[in-house]
């Protein structure tokens, strides 16, 4: 209802409004930090529990490892090499922050491994794919060590493409073993 004298609304319609005004207004400053330090905490290094890996000081993972691409892509993104938190598993290198994907290197031969494994031909390297819940750890069987990849189910075939370039260049490919 307006003042009658002036014809402005009533005194309590005001400062309701902005009283209103100043709670999104802080609403929407809440949600903006919030979500930026979901970001941070993203881009932050990378925490990964460490696995078994006894050979990951050998001269085969540090020459893997030394030539991995800094980036990779995955369905038309680029993802970075992601900082691993200390203490970092040995022989390990991870990309992208969200759902990261994750090489290590010098691990033990996967049980998986038997004569019957289903293995895939990708750009001259054997790969062993052992499915996970959200994720698939894929595993070079035919170098001198056993490497894994491990790949959310929404990335594309890019990293294991890419992978398998690096793997191939660097590592020469042996008989598979199975014992």
């Amino acid at each position: 209802m307006p003042d009658s004298d002036t014809g402005a609304p009533p005194k309590v319609v005001l400062v309701t409004a902005a009283a209103l005004a100043v709670a999104l207004a802080v609403a929407v400053a809440v949600f903006a930090l919030t979500k930026g330090s979901a970001d941070s905490a993203d881009s932050g290094p990378l925490p990964l529990v460490p696995v078994p890996a006894p050979a990951a000081g050998t001269p085969a993972c540090g020459t893997l490892l030394g030539a991995v691409p800094t980036e990779l892509t995955s369905n038309g993104a680029s993802l970075k090499v992601r900082e691993l938190a200390s203490p970092a598993p040995p022989a390990t290198v991870a990309w992208g922050s969200t759902d990261p994907l994750v090489l290590r290197c010098g691990l033990d031969r996967p049980p998986e491994l038997t004569p019957s494994a289903q293995l895939r031909l990708v750009n001259g390297v054997q790969w062993l794919q052992v499915p996970g819940e959200g994720a698939s750890t894929w595993y070079v069987v035919d170098r001198e060590v056993y490497a894994a990849l491990t790949v959310p189910d929404s990335a594309g075939t890019g990293p294991l493409q890419e992978i398998s370039d690096t793997v191939a260049a660097k590592l020469p490919a042996r008989p598979l073993r199975f014992s």
